[in-house]
Order: structure tokens, then C-alpha cells, then sequence
């Protein structure tokens, strides 16, 4: 076995996806170390990508060059642009995954990699001498040399199951948990956790009653999440159906017996996605609950039960599922679970993931306090990146919260405690009109380009389309629509009409006006637009106009948090110097150690006047 490179992945989940592949298509050598080579990529909760800002992630690992939204096209059953009843800046694409094709495709892409290895075997020790990584150590006792490890152990550390009062280690089904690294990582000082994540049962297919269920079919235009997909399809239907009063009832029975609720399972689960039992008792006063049953691929029967994650007895689940509409004689492919893992508190980390405590070692995906396929992706990147550019001698990349929502999350994660699963919302961005899933190329492909993970072809084709979009916004502010052409469209949404020949920009501002209705009137003004009025330039382009003065707004916005962002605190400040701070302040702001001013403002517990003193101090 080779036993020298420049970076070792350890796991092979989508941390470990995006982390080898981006080290290793900079051009360092690298190796991925998996347990099993077969289980690279698998969707070990719900076979999903994408979803309510996860979306988002994924568009930007895309424009970044990463790999998720390839993997997601390929193996998409099904695909949906999410909240599209709201404004566009939460809309957000959702695709159902085939569970079998992600993880294939996933590890075809890794073998036909340069620079990279995969190798199968589980590391027992992360080798450091004077606080700096110099290798692994195998269970096999194998010594892997190198000069960064990026740790994506999923929830694999310490990892323990829980079905009722069963309890057995592991990660994930059939695999072992890790059992010796978390605590040697505590050896050097750093401060661990304990989170827990579930997942709900799968069915038989054949079992389930799908006449009584509800339809929830994909969008009929549907759209891919990378730019190298030209088009995507759907191929299989979800549907939806409720628990009921006596579903709960049933489960109510179940309590005494589970582990969320006799203490055997001590740590935080996901409050935005709890389990069914707790939905249940915090939410007493609801008689149903959403279930949507979502299939797993094409070539199994398996079907996922959204909103019925548990770790009750397995009777009692069955029974539950049971008690739906449509799932009278559903059979149990495999019940659910609740999964117990270690974690590592992030405020240990740098912005580029790389820890404080022990230089080269970067940690990615649910070790650092979080939970979800896109977050644990979108790490790996930064992580992958990072190790790379520091190898080569060119420094640190990290995302700011005004570029992405990458660096939303990021921030969050180092500034803010983590007492719960971490999971990215739209509600978390500040700037999320201008961070939009439908822009991620223009905001991030020249990182992408940069790093050589975007090839040219790519970054010019992304420059012009936003060139058409820029120069239709401009033209849409000269053009003027005559009364006589628009006024039947205006009509026809119950729109004010125009006395006089009026702006289109201003036109496309009004609420139930839409900028293709504007373009189907025959108004000789508009051939300016023919050669640039294309439907994703017109869509891109009615968003800009329509939201120009909230856009502005945030604009000058991030003006004024980018001039913060650039006003550097010393690695090495000494805050106990700084007498006036409170202690508060003094403590988080030694514990944390913001890397800027902005970073600082932002740790809970340093208030505006601590603030103050600090800019003072610096300045």
C-alpha cells in the first residue's frame, strides 16, 4: 500500500466526497480512507438532495466546482423547486435520490479521479507531533503518511442505535462505529459533545395502498442543480398521507420504552426534525402529521416514510404505521432508529475548518455539530479547498456571510453555540435576496475558476449570461410601453392601465405583472430585447428589476459588513489586556478568537460597547 500523501480524507460520506475530490483536483496527492469502499455516498437517512435553503448549498458547491448537484442529476428520481408560492429568494430545488445509483455514481467519479486514492481500512489514530499532522494509523497498523488529515466521520464517532430498549454500536446500519479517535482528539484539548440524529423505517412498496394517498408529482419543467446538466426528468411519484388520533395513541404506548424518553439517549436531537414520538408529545394539541412516502429507487421496493423518523420498540412502530391511510398492511423492510454520535464543538475551527488546536487537521460534515447531506458537502469543499491552498503556500479561502450561504453557515458555526444538530434556513441569511439559488454562479464560479476546479468553457458561458441579463435590466429602464399594447395585459391581471407610454421596468414592479406578459404584446419598442429575450434571461432578469430597491438596499448593507470583515484581529491578542471589556466578552471572545472585527461583533455575548472598545483598541 502507498503510504505517503499530501492529504488523507478520512470517511467517505459527502464531507469526504467533496473534500478528496477538490484536494485532489488541485493537484495534491490524496488518499480517502473508508471503511467500506462500497458504502462511498450512501443516503443513509432520507435518499434526498436539496430542499428548503439545502437547495442553496447545493447550487453553490456546484458553482465552486464540486460534485453534489452532478451526483444529484444523475441519480434524481424526482425534482421540485421548493416555496415557489413565496419570492424567489426562497425558492430552492429538491431532488429524490436513487439509493443505490448516488453512491454508485459517487464512487465511479472517485476512481476516475488523478491524484486520488481510495483506500479501505479504518483509522484508529490521527498521528500529530508538535501540534502538527503527520499522518495516520490504520487498524491494521498501516502508518499513512501526510501533511493534512480532513476528518468527515459522520456520525461514526462513538456512534451508538437505538430501537426501543435495544441498543447496539455503530454509525449506520451494518457498520461499526469508530471508537478510539474522539477520545484521543479530547487528549489534545479539544471539547467534545453529544448529538443525536434518527430515521424513520422503510416499507415494502407492494404493501402500501396508494389509491387512498395523495399525489405529490415533481414539477413538470423540472430543473437540474449543475450547470453541466442540460436536463433532467422525473420518473417516479411520491404521495402523501397523515397519522391520525390513534396512530398517536398507539405510540403513546410506546413511551415507557423509549430511549429519548427514559434518558438512555442523553444528547440533542434536530429540533426542526424531530422524531414522530416527539412531534407527538411537544405538539399535543395536533391530531395529524404530515407523512409523504417517498420511493427509494428504481430497482428496490423500499420506500422512505418522511415525518415518521422514531426509535420506539419495533411493535410499536409497526403498529403505529399501521393505524395510517393507505399503510393498513404495510410490512417493515427495516424500522427506524435514533443514532448517538460525537461531535466537536466548532468554535474550535477556523473559518477554513482547519483546527486551532493541531495545525493540518481540518474537520467537515456532522463532526462539527451538524446534520444533513448539503451542509456535510459543503464543508468537505471548504475543507478540501483549504488543505489544498495551504500545501501550496497560498493562504486561507473562506466565505463570507454576504457571499453564501456556505459562509452563513460557517460563521454560525464557529460564532454560535452549538447545543442541537445544525441545519442552514433561508431565515439565517440576512442577505438572502442577492444570495439566491438562481445566481450561485455569478456570486462563486471565479473561487471555482481560481482553484481550477471551473474550467474556462464554464466561466465564460456563466459571464454571458449574466451580460444578456445586465444589459435586458438596463434596456427594460429605457423601453417604454405604449397604452395601446399593454393595456389588455395590464387588464387581464387586474392591473392598474398606463394613460401614458410607461417604463417596462416600472411596469414589471407592480405586483401581478410578469415580464413575459409584458414581452407577448406586439409593441414595435421591444425588438431591441429580441436577440437576448431567452426564458431563463427574462426570469433572472424580472427578479432584479422587481426587487431592485430591496437588492440596493442590501447592497450598501454589505458594503458596511465587508468594512468590518477587513478589520483583522491579531491571532495572538491578548483580551485580557483589555480591562473594560466584560467578562462576558473578555471570556468568549479568548475562547473563540475571531479571526476580524465582524466575526467579533457577531459571538454571542460581546455586546456593541464591547465592540466599541475593541475597534478603539485596534485602531
Amino acid at each position: 500500500m502507498q503510504n505517503r500523501f499530501d492529504v488523507v480524507v478520512i470517511g467517505g460520506g459527502h464531507a469526504g466526497i467533496e473534500a478528496s475530490m477538490a484536494a485532489a483536483r488541485m493537484g495534491v496527492a490524496t488518499a480517502i480512507v473508508t471503511m467500506d469502499p462500497n458504502a462511498i455516498g450512501r443516503l443513509s437517512c432520507n435518499p434526498s438532495i436539496g430542499g428548503s435553503a439545502k437547495g442553496h448549498l447545493v447550487k453553490e458547491i456546484d458553482a465552486l466546482g464540486g460534485v453534489m448537484g452532478r451526483l444529484a442529476d444523475r441519480s434524481g428520481l424526482q425534482f421540485k423547486m421548493l416555496n415557489r408560492s413565496k419570492g424567489p429568494a426562497v425558492w430552492s430545488p429538491r431532488a429524490q435520490n436513487d439509493i443505490a445509483l448516488y453512491p454508485q455514481y459517487a464512487r465511479e467519479l472517485l476512481e476516475s479521479t488523478a491524484n486520488l486514492t481510495i483506500v479501505r481500512g479504518k483509522v484508529v489514530e490521527i498521528l500529530v507531533k508538535h501540534d502538527r499532522i503527520v499522518g495516520v494509523r490504520t487498524e491494521d497498523n498501516e502508518e499513512i503518511l501526510c501533511k493534512a488529515v480532513i476528518l468527515c466521520s459522520g456520525t461514526f464517532l462513538n456512534g451508538v442505535m437505538h430501537t426501543g430498549m435495544c441498543r447496539t454500536d455503530g454509525g449506520r446500519i451494518g457498520e461499526k462505529s469508530a471508537t478510539l479517535i474522539s477520545d484521543l482528539l479530547a487528549g489534545y484539548g479539544l471539547e467534545k459533545g453529544r448529538l443525536k440524529t434518527g430515521t424513520p423505517p422503510r416499507l415494502d412498496a407492494d404493501s402500501i395502498n396508494y389509491d387512498v394517498c395523495e399525489l405529490h408529482p415533481g414539477d413538470e419543467d423540472p430543473q437540474p442543480f449543475s450547470y453541466l446538466t442540460d436536463a433532467v426528468a422525473n420518473k417516479v411519484m411520491c404521495y402523501a398521507t397523515a397519522t391520525n388520533p390513534t396512530t398517536h395513541d398507539i405510540l403513546r404506548e410506546g413511551f415507557d420504552q423509549s430511549p429519548m424518553f427514559t434518558g438512555r439517549i442523553k444528547a440533542a436531537g434536530p429540533r426542526y426534525c424531530p422524531s414522530v414520538e416527539d412531534k407527538i408529545n411537544r405538539f399535543a394539541d395536533r391530531d395529524s402529521h404530515l407523512i409523504v412516502l417517498e420511493p427509494e429507487g428504481m430497482q428496490t421496493n423500499s420506500v422512505y416514510v418522511n415525518g415518521f423518523s422514531t426509535s420506539l420498540p419495533e411493535d410499536v412502530q409497526l403498529r403505529g404505521i399501521r393505524s395510517i391511510a393507505g399503510l393498513e398492511r404495510a410490512e417493515f423492510i427495516r424500522p427506524g432508529y435514533a443514532v448517538e454520535y460525537d461531535f466537536f464543538f466548532p468554535y474550535q475551527l477556523r473559518f477554513s475548518l482547519e483546527t486551532k488546536a493541531i495545525a493540518g487537521l481540518y474537520f467537515a460534515g456532522q463532526i462539527n455539530g451538524t446534520s444533513g447531506y448539503e451542509e456535510a458537502a459543503s464543508q468537505g469543499l471548504v475543507a478540501g479547498i483549504n488543505a489544498a491552498l495551504k500545501l501550496r503556500g497560498e493562504g486561507e479561502f473562506h466565505l463570507r456571510r454576504s457571499e453564501a450561504y456556505i459562509g452563513v453557515m460557517i460563521d454560525d458555526l464557529v460564532n454560535k453555540n452549538t447545543e442541537e444538530p445544525y441545519r442552514i434556513f433561508t431565515s439565517l441569511a440576512e442577505y438572502r435576496l442577492v444570495l439566491r439559488q438562481d445566481n450561485a454562479d455569478k456570486r462563486l464560479m471565479k473561487y471555482g475558476h481560481r482553484f481550477g476546479l471551473i474550467g474556462d468553457t464554464a466561466m465564460e458561458t456563466s459571464r454571458t449570461r449574466w451580460d444578456r441579463v445586465d444589459r435586458f435590466v438596463e434596456l427594460a429602464d429605457k423601453i417604454k410601453l405604449k397604452p395601446a399594447s399593454v393595456n389588455p395585459y395590464l387588464e387581464s391581471v387586474r392591473e392598474k392601465q398606463i394613460e401614458q407610454s410607461t417604463q417596462m421596468a416600472l411596469l414589471t414592479r407592480r405586483g401581478q405583472v410578469r415580464l413575459a406578459g409584458l414581452l407577448q404584446n406586439d409593441d414595435e419598442s421591444l425588438q431591441e430585447l429580441e436577440d437576448i429575450n431567452h426564458n431563463e434571461t427574462v426570469t433572472l432578469a424580472e427578479t432584479e428589476i422587481k426587487y431592485k430597491g430591496y437588492i440596493d438596499r442590501q447592497m450598501r448593507d454589505i458594503e458596511r459588513f465587508q468594512a468590518n470583515e477587513e478589520k483583522r484581529i491579531p491571532d495572538n491578542f491578548d483580551y485580557d489586556n483589555l480591562k473594560s471589556l466584560s467578562n462576558e466578552a473578555r471570556e468568549k471572545l479568548s475562547k473563540i478568537r475571531p479571526q476580524s472585527l465582524g466575526q467579533a461583533s457577531r459571538i454571542a455575548g460581546v455586546s456593541a460597547a464591547d465592540v466599541s472598545i475593541l475597534t478603539v483598541y485596534l485602531r
